[in-house]
């Protein structure tokens, strides 16, 4: 069905009236990726682009989009467009409709009236009569009129410098809260490009079944890529902003870098980077976060080495071994329950159940403990999940050759699943690696810690004669990560001495290098599961 469509996209026989449809499509989508740009200050509202003023341009734009629209929809109406519509636009549109125009009325009244009551009125009519053109003219009017006069009404208010850059609203709250330009004005663009472009793509279908799929697919398609857009311009923006502060003090060249010992030979590495390398020290010529990352990375490994065996282990009991009944019920709403809990009940719980059973103190592996709990509710949906997808014939073919159920299990079940496993640790490791509730309250010792501080958990085992025969005072010191740090510098709005020009760009450095070392989280776990595919595919 996908294909269907495509086809018809690419089709060599377009004709004049799709492709003006196909235009507006065009010109729908770039106008919402212009917002997201303007939104996030990748464009100035308060600027020009070739010349025009940005505001201006939306309002030009939006307008000749609108007009675009709403001519397919007469044309189809008056026969000069080939179309299949159906009767009415649908109740889902003219519940759109009558929404947006009810307060797109109510706005106009309220600007003009004051702050009278005729608003009301104003917006119950102008909502009724976009419910009425969507209810009970056919779809080719019902789905372009309201959609393309919303483009071109809010095109003429920026045209007209009825709202600029230098706007705003206020709303009379005690708070004097307002609403100003650069947050309406893309946000009512996006609003009405993807209203006029979903009319535009109804109307490149034809109408009818097919153009609401084609509606369908543009809405779909145009969030999954405000979705990935918002995303690289949060990386894009943390990295603009951060990488001055990583790179204060770094250098490259022979002997610069830190000392590594290689066969026992101490080999001095080519590049430096004194942000990621060094603590905080008075002596020190620029500070670091090396006590911070290394408290982040065993936070992490921590807790997945506690929650992943026993998430796993349960899982596959309640799906290979438990009846189906009110204990796996209780367990799924347990689960479910615990992983909506938030952060900082869990913060409460380790600092009430485990800081005072290690000796009172905050400690890396109270820490480790808290957030092990956060994640063994998702480790466990997650394992069950792909442990149920796991098609009943594998369990029934090794059955047949006479393999018992828990080499079944071991040897089949488990490998088949483990891609879905995977992907749930990835997801859980996203939200713990950035927690500072929990870590704040059974785990952190001080903000600006030097370098010696630093966790040494492999360094600190020893070997006793006495119980437990294993000890670790690594694990029972108090220590710091970079979530709590970034907080700290927040929430203290300083930096650190010579080492930044600007107050924030410690602390955008440091939220940056948090951001790494959470993508590096992801990547190892990604390229983990394609391994675990790779294999499945080559059995």
């Amino acid at each position: 069905m996908a294909g269907a469509a495509e086809t018809a996209l690419v089709r060599e026989d377009t004709t004049g009236t799709e492709a003006v449809a196909g235009v507006a499509i065009a010109l729908a989508v770039l106008l919402f990726a212009f917002d997201v740009g303007v939104l996030f200050d990748v464009v100035s509202i308060d600027g020009t682009i070739a010349g025009i003023p940005t505001v201006a341009l939306l309002g030009g734009l939006l307008v000749l989009l609108g007009g675009a629209v709403v001519s397919f929809g007469v044309g189809s109406f008056l026969g000069y467009v080939e179309t299949e519509p159906s009767p009415d636009a649908g109740l889902v549109a003219a519940a759109v409709f009558t929404l947006v125009w009810f307060g797109l009325g109510g706005a106009a009244a309220q600007a003009v009236a004051g702050g009278s009551l005729l608003w009301l009125p104003a917006a119950a009519a102008t909502g009724g009569l976009a419910f009425a053109v969507a209810v009970l003219t056919r779809e080719d009017l019902g789905s372009t009129l309201p959609a393309g006069a919303v483009a071109i009404v809010v095109g003429v208010v920026y045209l007209t410098g009825t709202i600029g850059p230098a706007w705003a609203w206020n709303l009379g709250f005690e708070q004097q809260a307002s609403i100003t330009a650069p947050f309406l004005v893309p946000v009512a663009t996006a609003g009405c490009a993807l209203l006029a472009g979903w009319a535009a793509a109804k109307a490149y279908g034809g109408f009818g079944a097919r153009g609401r799929r084609m509606g369908a697919y543009l809405l779909v398609y145009t969030n999954a890529g405000a979705i990935i857009s918002v995303l690289f311009v949060l990386i894009a923006f943390t990295a603009f902003r951060g990488i001055p502060g990583l790179l204060n003090g770094a250098a490259v060249g022979p002997g610069v870098g830190p000392s590594v010992s290689v066969l026992g030979v101490g080999v001095a590495l080519p590049v430096s980077v004194p942000f990621v390398t060094n603590g905080v020290g008075l002596l020190n010529d620029f500070q670091g976060v090396f006590p911070a990352i290394v408290g982040t990375i065993w936070l992490v490994v921590g807790a997945v080495a506690f929650a992943v065996p026993l998430g796993v282990g349960a899982a596959v009991f309640l799906t290979e071994y438990a009846e189906r009944g009110r204990l796996t019920q209780a367990v799924e709403v347990a689960t479910n329950g615990l992983w909506s809990t938030p952060s900082i009940v869990f913060g409460l719980f380790g600092f009430t159940f485990l800081v005072p059973r290690f000796a009172g103190n905050k400690s890396l592996l109270s820490g480790m403990l808290t957030l092990g709990f956060m994640l063994l509710p998702l480790v466990l949906i997650t394992s069950r999940e792909a442990l149920l997808s796991v098609p009943d014939e594998y369990r029934d073919a090794s059955a047949a050759l006479g393999v018992t159920k828990w080499q079944t299990i071991r040897s089949v079940v488990v490998p088949a699943a483990l891609p879905g496993v995977v992907t749930g640790v990835i997801l859980g490791v996203g939200r713990i690696a950035g927690e500072t509730a929990p870590i704040l309250l059974t785990m952190t010792g001080g903000t600006f810690v030097s370098r010696d501080r630093a966790a040494d958990v492999i360094g600190g085992f020893a070997f006793t004669a006495q119980p437990p025969f294993v000890t670790n005072p690594e694990l029972l010191q108090a220590t710091t990560a970079l979530p709590f740090q970034l907080y700290a510098l927040i929430t203290a709005g300083v930096g650190l001495g010579d080492n930044v020009s600007n107050p924030t760009e410690f602390q955008w450095a440091t939220a940056f290098v948090l951001l790494l070392v959470v993508l590096s989280f992801y990547a190892i776990g990604i390229g983990t599961r394609y391994y675990f595919r790779r294999q499945l595919r080559h059995e």
